[in-house]
């Protein structure tokens, strides 16, 4: 009986590793581009941008970085080169944030920002893709759920490791610099992963072939609802921009109610990944849910109505990682996940971009506006999601 048991439980530990791996690589990696991010927009004024630029840059890179998963999740499941485009795309991600350190003008910094971004977009789908073949014994929601708790870390730790730097060396460019340390060491774990599993797909045990109307359906629902939940998520940027406006919090706080979100982010993404193994797609109705109760109490509410808006923040945040990509994983076959998860990914950013540009219009004419748009979007989301149909299993 022990001997069935340790067999039985093989493919689950070998799954575990794999994603752990991957866990680390990401953990790194955010450490690297999300402290560059987090002090970019200073560092573009120093040389000389203007503030439309510096919009313009995060705008177009956010939007492109989603677009152009559309275009890498195709061309990962026409040639199953997984390893090939992931590393690609995370040392042109990872890489050009150090070179930011060289950067003497603001055009050159622009650049390499959206070229960041670039390269995020052409690893997400075939990693996202690659992951998903080991959650068939650990459970699509808690493997992603995992991934994005290791990955929210480094996105914690990065943006301190560049205050800090700032704090005692006062330079922009040795912070950049000094993000070359976890740049490479990502890079490393993730060639490590790639030489110890040449062929994720593996990991995945072949059952028969999912039921293609049931199917299509539940995913293009998914798609739909996640693309509402986005056209209506407040976008921190512009959250921290009324607090400094309002002073409802003061410019030192405001950083670490971004931090504390993250950290919920990361704790909600587990959690929420162990509901969806247990409940189903249906889980993802809670995306917008707490989205949705956010956007009033951060654009209406007192310094307590901050920071609660903040933890709800947080777990739409940790929604969207983790519950969203596990039923995206659940609702595509192996074969076309790659293109599932690219389809998914450009959607949901182009949903994101022009409903944060929306939002932003709201801004500047209505808080009641801003807030009836945001909780109309996520209602509407929340009914989509909250019953999509079934696919076969």
């Amino acid at each position: 009986m022990s001997d069935l048991s340790g067999a039985a439980g093989e493919p689950r530990r070998t799954a575990l590793r794999f994603i752990v791996l991957l866990g680390l690589v990401s953990l790194f990696a955010d450490m690297t581009y999300e402290g560059a991010r987090s002090i970019s927009g200073p560092f573009l004024a120093l040389l000389g941008s203007s503030g439309a630029v510096v919009g313009l840059v995060a705008g177009f890179g956010e939007f492109a970085g989603y677009a152009l998963r559309l275009a890498s999740g195709w061309i990962t499941d026409r040639t199953r080169r997984y390893w090939t485009l992931t590393i690609t795309g995370y040392a042109i991600n990872l890489l050009a944030v150090p070179a930011l350190a060289l950067a003497g003008r603001w055009e050159t910094a622009a650049a390499l920002l959206m070229l960041e971004r670039m390269g995020k977009a052409l690893r997400n789908p075939p990693r996202d893709a690659m992951l998903s073949f080991a959650t068939r014994s650990v459970g699509a929601g808690w493997a992603f759920g995992l991934h994005e708790a290791m990955d929210q870390t480094g996105a914690i730790l990065g943006p301190l490791i560049a205050a800090a730097i700032l704090h005692w060396k006062g330079g922009y460019r040795e912070s950049f610099a000094v993000l070359l340390i976890p740049a490479l060491m990502a890079l490393a774990v993730l060639i490590l992963a790639r030489s110890t599993f040449p062929r994720p797909q593996d990991l995945e045990p072949r059952f028969a072939p999912l039921a293609a109307a049931g199917q299509k359906e539940a995913f293009w629902m998914l798609v739909a609802g996640a693309a509402l939940c986005a056209a209506g998520f407040a976008d921190f940027p512009l959250i921290a921009f009324h607090l400094e406006k309002t002073r409802l919090l003061t410019d030192a706080w405001i950083p670490v109610l971004y931090a504390v979100a993250m950290g919920i982010d990361a704790l909600a993404a587990l959690a929420l990944g162990r509901a969806f193994d247990r409940f189903g797609p249906r889980v993802a109705a809670i995306t917008p849910l707490f989205a949705g109760l956010a956007a009033p109490l951060a654009f209406y509410g007192s310094p307590a109505g901050v920071w609660a808006a903040a933890v709800l923040w947080g777990v739409a945040m940790g929604a969207q990682e983790s519950v969203l990509r596990a039923a995206v994983s659940r609702l595509s076959p192996p074969e076309r996940r790659a293109t599932a998860f690219g389809i998914f990914h450009a959607v949901f950013g182009t949903a994101w971009f022009l409903g944060s540009a929306l939002l932003g219009l709201l801004y500047d004419r209505s808080l009641m506006a801003l807030a009836a748009a945001a909780v109309g979007f996520e209602a509407a989301s929340f009914l989509v999601l909250l019953r999509p149909p079934k696919a076969a299993s």
